[in-house]
């Protein structure tokens, strides 16, 4: 059985062709020299990347080519002087378009070429990196320094020796940042691969320097959310009472809310520095660079320009992170005294009622013995004048004497009424 065959008997994961597919999905576009690169990122939203997607699939019908299919996020249009690599990323596009042969060997004239192509295409969003690459013989090379602004030129060689690349990371007066490669030796494949991987230098590192205004942006309202934090604990430490607790409450709720605002706005840009950073170091290994005279690296280059940006950002979002926990342990501080408090006046409460409980049940009794004492004053009386009726049909006792001998009787009996009934509301 062939393993076509015996891959078939068998049901596919939903995700198994978008998995195996990934790793090709961005090839390398093999290059003969001379050739030029101009690439363009621009960053894009979901909305904006949809209708480049549908801009790039008209284009390519208008030009009588097949156009991105399915969710494709990559795709290579040959047109007659020039090819189009346009790429898709989770928060920018890149068009990049190659001129090949002679009309590459002018950077102008393949700026010319191209200009037709990017005239139809109308942006997907704002213009992020202008990358402007020159692959071109190492015989007729000019001096880098004639080129290039010393004082910020890198060079090196690249691929064993197969390539030097230079560049000075400066933008242009024509708005390109502009890289040369001298071809040393390279195969189509190998310079295909090393231009992108360039351009791939460029643009990470370019992104992941956003996240450094997002940085000194948050910086003045972190410094104030700690200050006011600093402030708070050292309030906590001088007032005492509910309301100036409930004040500082109230003021730390703030704070925290705008922290976590923030925090909430910037943990997206510096976690894609960070990983863009990281892609930029990936790429200068890939390259396999190697010093080429008295220049700077690239990668030594971008290290020494790009690590503070980093750690700016690195050091903002840990102070963010940090201050937010600081804020949540002095909140659940406060907290506690301020349930310590409610807790202290609930048992003063308690007490007072406890008191005018006891005060109740002894006006309770006061009460109950006074209510004896009138209702059986009551009876007596009802009872003497019954003792007077029966002298007067010639019955019964001396009155006086038999309501005087009625009076413990009464008084007993209206007690023991009472208490009954006081027993059975207390069973209720």
């Amino acid at each position: 059985m062939s393993g076509d065959n015996a891959g078939r008997l068998y049901e596919d994961h939903p995700l198994r062709d978008s998995v195996l597919q990934e790793i090709h999905s961005r090839p390398f576009h093999p290059l003969t020299t001379p050739a030029q690169l101009l690439h363009f990122a621009f960053t894009a939203d979901f909305a904006q990347a949809a209708a480049d997607r549908r801009e790039i699939s008209q284009f390519c019908a208008r030009n009588g080519v097949a156009g991105p299919g399915g969710n494709a996020k990559h795709h290579c249009v040959a047109l007659k002087d020039l090819a189009l690599r346009w790429e898709q990323h989770s928060e920018f596009t890149t068009w990049t378009l190659i001129v090949e042969g002679a009309a590459a060997v002018d950077f102008e004239a393949a700026q010319a070429l191209a200009a037709p192509i990017l005239g139809s295409l109308p942006q997907p969003g704002p213009l992020l990196v202008s990358a402007a690459l020159s692959l071109e013989p190492d015989a007729q090379a000019a001096a880098l320094e004639d080129i290039f602004d010393e004082s910020s030129l890198v060079a090196s060689t690249m691929g064993r020796g197969a390539a030097l690349a230079a560049t000075d990371f400066r933008l242009a007066k024509d708005g390109f940042v502009h890289l040369i490669v001298r071809d040393r030796g390279l195969t189509p494949n190998r310079a295909g691969a090393l231009t992108q991987r360039l351009l791939e230098i460029e643009t990470y590192r370019t992104l992941a320097l956003l996240g450094l205004p997002e940085a000194q942006r948050c910086a003045p309202r972190v410094k104030a959310a700690e200050e006011g934090l600093a402030g708070i604990l050292n309030k906590m430490n001088i007032v005492e009472g509910a309301p100036a607790d409930h004040k500082l409450l109230d003021e730390m709720t703030r704070l925290a809310a705008e922290l976590e605002a923030d925090l909430a706005a910037s943990s997206f840009r510096f976690g894609a520095s960070r990983a863009y950073d990281s892609l930029v170091q990936q790429r200068l290994v890939a390259v396999d660079e190697e010093p080429f005279g008295a220049f700077s690296t690239f990668a030594s280059f971008l290290a020494r320009r790009m690590a503070p940006a980093m750690r700016t950002c690195e050091t903002m979002a840990n102070r963010q992170v940090d201050l937010s926990k600081k804020l949540s342990r002095a909140a659940n501080l406060l907290r506690t005294r301020v349930d310590v408090e409610i807790e202290r006046q609930n048992r003063d409460l308690l007490h007072s009622m406890n008191e005018r409980t006891r005060l109740q049940l002894r006006l309770q009794q006061t009460v109950e013995g006074l209510s004896v004492a009138a209702i059986s004053y009551y009876i007596v009386g009802l009872a003497g004048y019954a003792f007077k009726g029966l002298k007067e049909i010639g019955v019964g006792p001396d009155p006086s004497l038999a309501t005087a001998a009625a009076v413990p009787m009464v008084v007993l009996g209206v007690a023991l009424i009472v208490r009954r009934i006081r027993g059975a509301h207390g069973e209720q």
